[in-house]
């Protein structure tokens, strides 16, 4: 038979439930608050067939846009042939959770901005942009022995007897 060419098709893996984490959805996933602008990643929630979003979105992240009652609408990119779509979808809460691709950013701009307000009350002007790393310094070695090395004649006969 065929390969069926359905919505849900090639998902057994994909959307099935991680290793004992079966059974009822935690209250956490239905409090938390999303505003708009937040980054979310879509994680479908075999369990819920309501608001599931399809297999392509599954471990994207993208933006919220909108939110309802019960769904979120997520902005998120799709390459169809050579150019790039923004799509707009509507996903329920249990599919997607908050993303932490932002959080490294939030993160250098706190620290930053401690940074510059240490320095203006020193009363200096510093950069808070990052640097490449750069070369390593040098250095000389010293006290190494130089040792040549020879090689063994490769002998055939004994070779062939199986000794040495």
């Amino acid at each position: 038979m065929p390969a069926g060419h359905g919505l849900r098709s090639r998902t057994r893996d994909l959307f099935a439930r991680p290793f004992r984490k079966k059974g009822y959805i935690p209250l956490s996933t239905y409090l938390k608050t999303y505003r708009i602008g937040d980054y979310v990643d879509v994680k479908v929630n075999g369990a819920v067939h309501k608001g599931m979003p399809h297999k392509f979105y599954h471990g994207r992240t993208g933006r919220v846009w909108n939110v309802t009652k019960r769904a979120i609408g997520v902005e998120i990119n799709k390459q169809v042939r050579g150019k790039i779509i923004r799509k707009r979808i509507h996903v329920r809460v249990e599919h997607v959770q908050p993303s932490k691709c932002n959080e490294e950013f939030k993160l250098r701009v706190k620290k930053n901005d401690k940074l510059k307000a240490e320095a203006k009350a020193r009363g200096e002007i510093i950069s808070t942009k990052r640097q490449p790393e750069g070369p390593k310094p040098g250095f000389t070695v010293e006290a190494a022995t130089i040792e040549t090395v020879t090689p063994i004649p490769y002998d055939v006969v004994n070779d062939l007897k199986g000794g040495y």
